[in-house]
């Protein structure tokens, strides 16, 4: 049997548990056939680059298969029916990832990291230097002393 990684993105206005449900059809789909699916992958409601029948937003899955080609080719008939499936993408790999992908690993890191001023509220920065005020006679240079 042959590996294959599938992605595919559902329509924004679906909700994610709709999204879990049609991941388990698919799964079932290639397991009736004759293949496995080792790993499931939700990503989760990302922005689209550009416009795909009128959503800005999609909900991402990426599905890791080992099955005939056969089933492949069922699976991906089924999701270009599917009317909640806005795009899917097969790529046929020599080997399956094991762990977390890469889209994962990101968001992860990005949970992990500190978003600035955000964390370190405001206490932390340095005090403003005194300004004068409009119509003020301006502060003399520190060198100049007479």
């Amino acid at each position: 049997m042959a590996l294959y990684e599938n992605v595919f993105i559902a329509r924004q206005d679906v909700p994610a548990t709709q999204v879990e449900a049609l991941t388990n059809q698919f799964t079932e789909l290639v397991t009736g056939l004759g293949g496995t699916v080792p790993k499931k992958e939700y990503w989760g409601l990302r922005s689209l680059t550009f416009r795909i029948k009128k959503n800005r937003k999609g909900h991402y899955t990426l599905l890791n298969i080992d099955a005939p080609p056969a089933a492949v080719k069922e699976l991906e008939r089924t999701m270009s029916i599917n009317e909640d499936i806005l795009r899917y993408l097969t790529v046929r790999v020599d080997e399956l990832e094991e762990g977390p992908s890469a889209v994962m690993l990101r968001a992860s890191e990005k949970a992990d990291r500190p978003s600035g001023d955000r964390d370190r509220g405001w206490g932390d920065r340095p005090p403003r230097r005194e300004r004068p005020r409009f119509g003020d006679e301006a502060p003399a240079p520190a060198g100049d002393e007479e």
